[in-house]
């Protein structure tokens, strides 16, 4: 064999050997190179942020790993801001919000390199402690409760029993929605009532609080839990996915896995998932709504 010739040869396995490596280091990456649409997906996802999605979140991660069991997801609650600054940060692969990121995050040309990804759409409920003696509020009526123009029961066709308001933090995505949705251009007094930074924490002091009100993701309040809580229609409509689908109901918003940058690799297959057809039976038995619902909104 001729020197030109092992030379050439040598050359030639050398490449092999580092496309051998290049492979190997994409397959142990966090955005697996197998096929979304294959069997063969793998990886890390991990995922922060609305304690309104965290339920939902959570169980698709569990029926997803079961699905693919090279892939690895985890789901931590902590706020819908917390969330989409851990995927600024790059903590988190995917942050998980109640609002578009663009409401949490003030430089402009930074939201611009974060992608929304519409996961479902979710429905708030006013909320009351079981004693209350009120069924239906109007807009007007809410926004005179958390703004404190209104502080008895009676004045709102209830008993003469004190309103006291139970509020969500300013960072909360929960409280931005209802801000958006319900207040409107009618300012929350924070002076009033108590703020709990979680929709748990919410559930627990409407519980245990007299003549108390709030509001709360209705995935909490699914067919089957034991709650006591009490929740109240706005202008006669429910929060039920038929009456977010006609209108209706004001109260809702969709709910977004936050992604820097386009999904890729075990994220996105993870996403897909979440908003795929197959999961979609699951999505609405557990009280959120599935995009496939959403359509025409």
């Amino acid at each position: 064999m001729s020197k030109k010739w092992r030379r050439a040869s040598f050359l030639l396995t050398l490449v092999l050997i580092m496309g051998v490596l290049a492979a190997c280091r994409s397959d142990n990456s966090n955005d697996s190179s197998s096929e979304v649409n294959g069997a063969e997906i793998s990886g890390i996802v991990t995922a922060a942020g609305s304690t309104a999605l965290l339920p939902l979140a959570d169980v698709a991660a569990n029926e997803f790993m079961s699905k693919y069991s090279d892939v690895s997801v985890t789901v931590q609650g902590g706020g819908s801001g917390t969330g989409i600054n851990q995927v600024v940060n790059g903590a988190v692969n995917i942050g998980n919000s109640d609002v578009p990121s663009a409401d949490k995050i003030e430089d402009e040309a930074l939201a611009g390199q974060l992608v929304d990804n519409k996961v479902s759409g979710i429905a708030f409920g006013i909320v009351v402690n079981e004693e209350v003696k009120v069924e239906d509020l109007t807009i007007e009526q809410i926004q005179g409760i958390f703004s404190g123009k209104i502080t008895n029961w009676k004045e709102v066709g209830g008993q003469d029993l004190e309103i006291n308001v139970i509020n969500r933090p300013a960072s909360s995505g929960t409280r931005i929605t209802f801000d958006k949705t319900v207040m409107k251009d009618v300012k929350i007094n924070d002076s009033i009532g108590t703020n709990q930074d979680s929709n748990g924490a919410v559930e627990n002091s409407i519980n245990s609080t007299s003549g108390s009100i709030s509001y709360l993701a209705m995935s909490y309040l699914v067919e089957g839990k034991d709650t006591s809580l009490k929740t109240i229609t706005i202008d006669g409509a429910e929060p039920t996915t038929e009456d977010v689908a006609n209108g209706s109901y004001p109260f809702w918003s969709y709910e977004y896995m936050v992604t820097y940058g386009e999904p890729k690799g075990a994220a996105k297959a993870y996403i897909d998932f979440l908003v795929s057809e197959e999961f979609a039976e699951k999505v609405d038995q557990m009280g959120y709504i599935p995009m496939i619902e959403l359509m025409d909104r």
